[in-house]
């Protein structure tokens, strides 16, 4: 409601000794005057600007035979001051205006500037005015006064001696003789047939309010008592008055009436504020409610408070402010939501921890509008180490707290708004300025989605609530600072209200009003200055559409009018519509069309509103629609808090007659003085059938007497549009009731649209706490917006001693924050004890979309669980089986339980587990359903409920899952968290994977900065230099030492055999992408595990299906026979569609998006084991393409970009024809003066069509190079066949030579070989004539095999196959081919021939490479 802004604001009072300092502070009846106190001092003091305007100095020969000032009294005109004294003087002084027209304070222009124009009312707006105080009369009543009074023309006075005085304000006693209280009898309530009188003799009033709401006066005895006199006729004499107590308050020090809400609030000794009302049929005092502060919030002050010393109700009644002796202030709302305390945090303490004191007051009076708050804070003499010089010190002054309230305090008919607005002094803050920015002022967009908000009501709400991140965006205001032209003769500020776009607002000051843009960022006012100074706005604003709707008062005419101004037009009467109105209006409201006017005689009317074209000027029409008069149920009309239309009603929409009425303006909701009373149509008489008539007399429908809904309400929020889906939610009515938290009247509804059980009710009030203050709700969004003060504290500014009496020391800086809470699981929660299961099912189904959804399962279990788990009595009907039994009806039912459980202690798990089921079946259902995060999640709860083996169990369970499944990351913390099982530490993983880990590249930092060159031959190596037991060094990275640390170590082994049992799996299923994958990501040691497996896991058992998965694998095209009638790529672009297969492979394969598997994207800790750190090598090396290449083998780091699989990246073109990388024009020169035939441009196509992705040729060069020197050679045969590379071949029999080499493995080479030139023959002829240039190869190995074979004793040879393979062709080819020239030959033969002169170019530089020096450098 009300919220501190800023630092307070100092004014100085003339300097003086200690004992002329003031100490008592008095508003005048309309706040724009205050009267200041010293002991011997009367002071007058303006508002705006805050100035002292004059003082009366009591002369010391009469100071002393009145005694000093003790209270001072406004007459209701402000014409007279009343000032008691301690010898039981009254002094009347009369204000009068001095020098005629003179002022005090004037403000001075510059010459020429648009103020100095003369306008009406100017010079008392923006001056002080010069006024005189004189003394007229001196009444001596002999006794010490304790309490003065106005009521009406009179003065009442309360003496110690236990006399009332009513003095007449000309200072005569009337000739009635004072009321002693002991004749006055006092009763439990009114209908106590008499009452029994106050017994003791020195009775008297020590503090008393005036109520004129309640026609009585509030008043605590000197002995504590509290209780509320009354006259019951309307003469006030001893025998007319009556008084009432309550029974239990003793300890009464102060009160302060609240009139619109009728409440008596009395303070008391033991630091509480009892707030009492009056019951309407007895007479009784109930207690409503009591503020005081709780040892939880306020642990260590919360009982040492002291008494309270002043309690003091804002302006418009929607707050109070206390005080204690102790000091400090508090300010809570109605109803008692506290909002503001200064005895904790930043106002108790300073920034290096120690206390301050609290700021005691002596007074206090509330400053026009409430928006500020005047102080005199009790005078303390100065320590005297500080520094004499300083004069602010010495000098008694006044505070002037500031605050920002919100719209709603003064302008109810803003709760049908979804926007938080708050108006300040100068400002107005509001949540939804993103919104408007969002969209140009030019743009059609604005008003097409204007003018489909209008056409119908029912359209999708979707529509209307503005977007989550609009609302909840950031903490941060938008703020609007008010014109200052308005400003300065309209302050203050009275009414605002923002419309439903939150894009137009207006603000109504002391006359007229004004309206602002936020798209323009524009102000509007009125042209003519004397029609805004002719109107008063009286009953609040509202905005219609484009529309702004006003009651005001005419000053000229002396007439109550209802005007509609349009925002677009100039703001003029000339183009506003005028209805007059019979009496003053106090509320006014806006429902669809409709708008709801409350008036001072206590009748409602409505009125129809429609736009109007008329030419060409648009003006709306207003007509009346309806008059209920409500005198019979409202004793002053002042007490009504709001009024509005709503489309609620008891009945739902199901059971009307004519189901289009669930909308209309079913109900009238009035809030009078706290209760909230609903009048309904009534649709008991006979139905009028909607096309017989006229659309507007069908809402000419009589209402019901009036139904009292519930007590204690501050604001109501109700919205008129409709949504099929959030019915629950849009047709509910939420109430807010300051300290008991929140309300909502919900609809019940039949599933299925059954027919509604008849003694089921079919709505429900549920109450709820939420932790902020409600000012906006978010009808489908379920969501509560606020506001709330926030501190931030200067004072390490000032280090200097002088400097102890800052404000900026004293106080924190105040600023306000926005803030939104969930309301959904409280709802939910009430449902479920309320055994409406099947209602708060179809409500959260309702809202399973909302992004939170899952954080309000988990709210609603961890609160259920918190109480009953902890409760110190045991509970007889938990909740928490019923709350569980809810959430598993949600897929999120896993996650939300483990998540509760590990935000929640260990003690409670046992409670937690017992409701929902055992953790290890939760565990089991986790792994059924491949959600291994949450699986993860119930790990760490099996650690901790059972025993290690069991753990181990599961964990092993889930490293197995999550190998199979790719999830390197989660494989990764299930390592370490085998490892600390094993080791004995609680060290544990955490339940999802982080989104960066330093060591997630795995082992592979040494793999990914060597370059690798395979693309060479090596016939003539000397066989003594190679040996296979040559294995890499150990990896240098982080995971290198996980390794390495204590590989002796049990638990090492058993991850190790679970390792080697995976890979093992991926050789035998040949899933080498995998493989590889694996290795790189969790530093596995492939090539020493490969060496150990070489003859059993690591043999490749068929050559076909190995070579099939291969090429399904890493999509490599399968090689086909050119035939002449195929076109160059370059001209039908057939090669497009590799790429843009390979663009849609990307999403499923986890090898080409480095997201592997883990649905992350773009995180750049999954590098891939292809990747490459330095962008040097990002690409293949182009600019030594033109002699012999090497051919790196790289880990390049993956990025998004379509340029990955773009053509020209995705085929490694040949050293002749050297394109650059992904672009089809730009071409060597070297190439552009190569005059190419057809044949050629065939060939070219030829290469490429049989090349599959740029980065599965890297991944198959870097296996090649593992399985190589991992002395797996029939694997290397396998990937140098899909290269269709012979130099990789003839490495292979290079090798195959030395003596080393197992003679079982050559003999699976040799029949793989011959297994795959059958399946070449008979299903893949493109192989053949790859396969008939390595024939040589091939011969050689049989050669060597039969000799191995036959000392050895193995197999024979079969001999029908060597006689098949002729070798002349290749062998005078070989010779014949030089580079960069192709001979004519047949056309089955011509991709044979290319890819020979590449293996014959390239053939000295692989001889030089494979000496066994590896370029295997860690750069």
């Amino acid at each position: 409601m009300y919220f501190l802004s800023g630092w307070p604001k100092r004014l100085l009072c003339p300097p003086g000794s200690a004992a002329e300092a003031p100490f008592h502070i008095q508003s005048d009846p309309q706040r724009a005057f205050f009267a200041v106190l010293a002991p011997a001092r009367l002071s007058i003091w303006y508002s705006r600007p805050s100035v002292l305007i004059v003082t009366y100095k009591e002369p010391a020969k009469s100071s002393t035979q009145f005694g000093s000032y003790k209270q001072t009294e406004w007459r209701p005109d402000s014409t007279m001051i009343a000032v008691s004294t301690a010898n039981g003087y009254i002094l009347f002084f009369h204000i009068t205006s001095s020098r005629g027209d003179k002022y005090l304070y004037e403000p001075v222009y510059p010459k020429g500037s648009p103020q100095m124009k003369g306008t009406p009312h100017f010079k008392e707006e923006q001056c002080a005015p010069a006024l005189n105080l004189e003394m007229k009369k001196i009444l001596d009543l002999q006794a010490p006064i304790m309490s003065l009074q106005s009521i009406l023309e009179d003065l009442l006075v309360a003496t110690s001696d236990g006399f009332l005085h009513l003095i007449h304000w000309e200072g005569m006693t009337n000739g009635r003789k004072a009321i002693n209280l002991c004749t006055v009898p006092f009763s439990v309530d009114l209908q106590s047939s008499r009452g029994s009188f106050l017994g003791f003799a020195d009775v008297h009033i020590r503090d008393m309010e005036y109520c004129a709401t309640l026609d009585g006066f509030a008043v605590v005895f000197n002995d504590g008592k509290v209780g509320f006199i009354t006259p019951v006729s309307s003469r006030f004499t001893a025998e007319q008055l009556h008084g009432v107590w309550p029974q239990d308050v003793v300890d009464g020090t102060c009160v302060a009436v609240n009139n619109k809400y009728r409440l008596m609030a009395f303070g008391c000794a033991s630091g509480s504020v009892q707030v009492y009302t009056i019951d309407n049929t007895t007479g009784a005092m109930l207690l409503s409610h009591k503020l005081e502060l709780t040892a939880k919030q306020y642990p260590d002050i919360w009982n040492k408070t002291g008494a309270v010393k002043l309690i003091r109700w804002s302006p418009d009644n929607s707050v109070v402010i206390v005080t204690w002796e102790y000091g400090g202030l508090s300010l809570w709302s109605v109803f008692g939501a506290q909002l503001i305390c200064t005895l904790g945090g930043d106002f108790a303490y300073r920034s290096d921890g120690t206390k301050k004191d609290p700021l005691k007051i002596n007074s206090m009076s509330w400053g026009a509008e409430g928006y500020h708050l005047w102080v005199i804070s009790r005078f303390t003499s100065q320590p005297t180490d500080c520094e004499p010089d300083i004069l602010s010190i010495k000098q008694p002054s006044i505070l002037l707290f500031q605050f920002i309230k919100s719209v709603l305090t003064v302008n109810p008919c803003m709760s049908n708004q979804e926007q938080v607005l708050l108006q300040g002094e100068d400002r107005l803050y509001l949540n939804c300025g993103e919104a408007s920015q969002a969209q140009s002022p030019q743009g059609p967009s604005h008003s097409q989605q204007k003018s489909i908000r209008e056409k119908s009501p029912f359209t999708d709400g979707g529509l209307e609530s503005q977007g989550l991140s609009t609302l909840l965006g950031h903490r941060h205001w938008h703020v609007v600072q008010i014109s200052s032209t308005y400003l300065e003769s309209n302050w203050p500020i009275r009414f605002s209200a923002i419309d439903k776009l939150g894009q137009n607002i207006a603000v109504a000051g002391k006359f007229g009003f004004a309206h602002y843009s936020l798209l323009t960022k524009k102000w509007k006012l009125f042209g003519n200055i004397t029609q805004e100074q002719n109107m008063i706005v009286t009953g609040g604003l509202a905005w219609w559409n484009d529309f702004m709707v006003l009651a005001c008062y005419n000053i000229n005419d002396r007439q109550e009018e209802l005007r509609v101004y349009l925002r677009t037009s100039n703001l003029d009467n000339a183009f506003a519509h005028v209805t007059k109105a019979q009496a003053e209006t106090l509320l006014l409201s806006v429902f669809r069309d409709m708008v709801i006017v409350f008036r001072a005689d206590c009748s409602i009317c409505l009125y129809s509103i429609e736009r109007k074209s008329e030419g060409s000027n648009t003006t709306a029409g207003i007509q009346v629609l309806q008059e209920v008069s409500m005198s019979r149920y409202i004793p002053h009309p002042f007490l009504v808090v709001s009024v509005t239309l709503t489309s609620v009603s008891t009945e739902n929409g199901i059971t009307l007659k004519m189901p289009q009425q669930a909308r209309d303006a079913e109900s009238i909701m009035l809030n009078l003085a706290g209760q909230l009373i609903m009048m309904q149509r009534d649709r008991s008489g006979p139905q009028i059938r909607e096309k017989d008539n006229k659309p507007n007399q069908r809402k000419l429908l009589p209402f019901c007497p009036p139904v009292v809904l519930a007590q204690s309400v501050e604001n109501v929020w109700t919205t008129c549009r409709a949504n099929k889906q959030k019915r629950h939610l849009l047709e509910a009515l939420w109430l807010s009731c300051g300290g008991a938290g929140m309300k909502v009247w919900l609809p019940l509804f039949p599933r299925d649209h059954r027919k509604p059980h008849s003694f089921l009710s079919q709505r429900i009030m549920l109450p709820f706490h939420i932790n902020i203050y409600p000012l906006a709700v978010l009808f489908e969004d379920a969501l509560v917006l606020g506001a709330v003060n926030d501190t931030l504290l200067y004072d390490s500014l000032y280090t200097r001693s002088s400097a102890r009496e800052h404000l900026e020391v004293l106080f924190p800086f105040c600023v306000v924050e926005r803030t939104s809470q969930i309301y959904l699981h409280h709802i939910l929660r009430q449902l479920l004890v309320r055994n409406l299961g099947e209602q708060a099912l179809l409500l959260a189904q309702s809202c399973a979309a909302l992004p939170y959804f899952p954080h309000v399962l988990e709210l609603m279990l961890h609160e259920v669980l918190e109480e009953e788990a902890t409760s110190r009595e045991p509970i007889p009907d938990p909740l928490l089986p019923t709350v569980a039994k809810f959430i598993t009806e949600f897929p999120l039912f896993l996650q939300t339980v483990v998540h509760c459980a590990r935000k929640t202690e260990y003690a409670l798990w046992n409670y937690l587990f017992a409701a929902v089921g055992n953790p290890k079946d939760l565990f089991e259902e986790c792994l059924m359903a491949q959600d291994l995060d949450t699986a993860a999640s119930y790990l760490i709860i099996l650690q901790n409920m059972e025993v290690p083996a069991v753990s181990r169990q599961h964990a092993t369970l889930l490293f197995n899952t999550a190998l199979e499944q790719g999830k390197w990351d989660l494989c990764r913390h299930m390592i370490r968290f085998l490892k600390a099982i094993g080791s004995g530490d609680s060290e544990t993983p955490p339940s999802t994977p982080t989104a960066q880990e330093p060591s997630s590249s795995g082992g592979f930092e040494f793999f990914r900065n060597r370059s690798i060159s395979l693309s060479q031959s090596a016939e003539s190596v000397p066989p003594s230099k190679f040996s296979l037991q040559k294995t890499l060094s150990m990896p240098s990275g982080p995971s290198g030492k996980r390794w390495s640390k204590d590989s002796d170590c049990a638990e090492n082994m058993y991850i190790d055999v679970m390792l080697w049992r995976h890979a093992r799996r991926l050789l035998e299923d040949v899933r080498l992408k995998d493989l590889g994958c694996f290795a790189a990501q969790l530093g596995f040691e492939l090539i020493s595990w490969l060496c150990k497996e070489r003859t059993r896991a690591a043999r490749v058992d068929n050559f076909v299906i190995a070579l099939k998965r291969l090429h399904k694998d890493f999509l490599w095209p399968l090689p086909i026979i050119p035939a002449s009638s195929i076109n160059s790529p370059f001209k039908n672009g057939k090669y497009r569609t590799v790429g843009e297969q390979l663009l849609k492979s990307q999403a499923a394969n986890p090898f080409l998006s480095l997201e592997i598997d883990t649905g992350i994207s773009n995180i750049q800790r999954s590098q891939s084991w292809f990747s490459n750190t330095g962008p040097a090598h990002h690409e293949t090396d182009t600019a030594s393409s033109h002699g012999p290449q090497m051919q790196d083998a790289f880990l390049s780091p993956l990025s998004n970009k379509g340029d990955e699989c773009s053509i020209g990246s995705a085929t490694d073109l040949t050293e002749s024809s050297s394109m650059v990388d992904g672009d089809w024009t730009v071409v060597d020169e070297n190439f552009s003066t190569l005059s190419l035939t057809q044949s050629e441009l065939e060939h070219i196509s030829m290469e490429l069509a049989s090349k599959g992705p740029h980065k599965s040729q890297v991944q198959l060069r870097y296996l090649l190079h593992v399985f190589m020197e991992a002395g797996c050679l029939d694997w290397c045969v396998v990937i140098g066949l899909i290269l269709r590379e012979s130099s990789i071949i003839s490495q292979v029999l290079t090798i195959s030579q030395s003596s080393e080499v197992d003679g079982e493995m050559l003999q699976n080479i040799k029949t793989g070989l011959h297994a795959v030139d059958r399946w070449a023959s008979t299903d893949c002829p493109g192989y053949k004539p790859f396969l008939n240039i390595i024939k040589p190869q091939v011969q050689k190995l049989n050669e060597i095999t039969e000799e191995q074979a036959q000392p050895d004793a193995f197999q024979p040879v079969p001999t029908g196959k060597t006689c098949e393979q002729t070798t002349t062709r290749a062998e005078e080819s070989r010779g014949s081919s030089c580079h960069g020239s192709i001979p004519q030959i047949e056309a089955g033969g011509g991709g044979v021939v290319s890819r020979k002169e590449e293996d014959a170019s390239s053939g000295d530089e692989e001889e030089r490479f494979q000496d066994g020096t590896y370029d295997c450098s860690v750069s």
